[in-house]
């Protein structure tokens, strides 16, 4: 298909023929699994816009790739490893000294890799309350030599909404990197370039996969400069995309858009349940009217997403053990429902001013809302919620 023509499609086409403008000799309508480590050289001098080695680039994952920087409406696109190594290749830009700003709540792995690896390097972390851009604004003016911001909307575990033109747009007055991952939400219900931030990244372990069986990361740009230093860590350390995953992540992107319709309305659904359980303490989803973020993410956002965290009154422990049709598990984003207690699995080693700043106690629920049938799940909940 021709560059130009992407242009012309709508969202829901373009999930399904992104990535797809190559043709093989047998004229295959389905992708190709290129697993060749080398290629052939046509020229032993003059090879440098040749394929040469897996490591660089290779045909499965370039499709993906592609794809990928198409829906974002990016202009480039690299498949990782996994999403920290995605995370890994973007801290890369900053040099001992340097500051990052980050919200209070944000992914356990992301905070582990900034507070053990990166803290321990030189660069310093500051957290405060994005949700403001204002507070963006007072960081970078009482911290020497911040270089970036780096956030998730909605985020993981309280489901804060930060919003992204107005962040980003404060990044760029200052001179600084603005990072949105943008896992939960996925790129059928958000576009952060299109809001103005520089860099997006996702996790393609959960909605883009979509089916539990891969673990990916990306990162999506329209900045060639930041491209280009992507690209290199990409290639110099090896934390690639095998072609086999690539090839699963395309195919979960090809239906991103019915998947992220289905989780949507059933998440309503559940969050709706749950606000009215005498069980239930708190509900965190934005499609509720009464969340505080709740018209940032009308505005910037397709629909609400699948996942949603809750508070009980109750053991948590003893709750997740008790559910049937949700699995007990970590990740999120597939097709099956999940279900977690933050503070024993994905959150156990947050510092206490952090979990003061958003809220968070260990009666905490996260659930990842599947596609499975609504009352099914509803029905699961509440069996789970008369045990307490």
């Amino acid at each position: 298909m021709e560059g130009d023509m992407y242009d012309k499609l709508k969202k829901e086409t373009l999930f399904v023929h992104a990535g797809f403008n190559f043709s093989d000799e047998h004229g295959s309508s389905a992708l190709p699994i290129n697993l060749s480590s080398t290629f052939k050289l046509k020229d032993p001098v003059n090879w440098q816009d040749s394929l040469i080695y897996s490591r660089h680039d290779n045909p499965t994952r370039m499709a993906l790739e592609r794809a990928l920087a198409r829906v974002e409406g990016g202009k480039y696109g690299y498949a990782f490893s996994s999403g920290l190594a995605a995370i890994h290749s973007l801290l890369t830009f900053l040099r001992p000294g340097d500051a990052i700003v980050l919200d209070y709540d944000h992914y356990g792995g992301t905070f582990k890799q900034i507070y053990k690896v990166w803290q321990q390097l030189g660069i310093k972390p500051i957290y405060t309350d994005l949700r403001d851009p204002e507070n963006l604004k007072k960081a970078i003016e009482e911290n020497d030599n911040v270089k970036m911001v780096f956030f998730e909307t909605p985020t993981n575990p309280m489901l804060r909404i930060i919003p992204i033109r107005e962040t980003a747009e404060i990044a760029r007055q200052y001179g600084i990197i603005s990072v949105v991952d943008n896992t939960f939400a996925s790129p059928y219900l958000q576009n952060p370039l299109m809001e103005g931030a520089d860099i997006v990244v996702h996790s393609l372990t959960k909605y883009i996969g979509g089916h539990s069986d891969i673990i990916g990361g990306a990162v999506i740009t329209s900045n060639p400069e930041y491209a280009e230093q992507i690209k290199a860590f990409q290639k110099m350390t090896g934390a690639i995309l095998s072609p086999l995953e690539s090839y699963l992540a395309l195919r979960g992107l090809r239906t991103l858009h019915i998947r992220m319709e289905r989780h949507c309305q059933n998440a309503m659904k559940v969050a709706r349940f749950l606000k009215e359980h005498p069980k239930v303490l708190r509900v965190n989803y934005p499609g509720l009217p009464d969340h505080p973020g709740h018209e940032i993410a009308r505005r910037q956002m397709r629909d609400f997403g699948g996942m949603i965290s809750f508070e009980i009154d109750g053991d948590p422990v003893k709750f997740v053990q008790s559910t049937k049709v949700f699995t007990l598990a970590v990740s999120l984003g597939g097709v099956e429902s999940l279900i977690t207690s933050p503070s024993t699995t994905t959150h156990p080693e947050i510092p206490d001013f952090i979990k003061e700043a958003i809220g968070f106690r260990d009666n905490l629920i996260r659930i990842s809302v599947g596609i499975e049938n609504a009352e099914d799940l509803i029905e699961d909940l509440k069996q789970a919620l008369e045990k307490l």
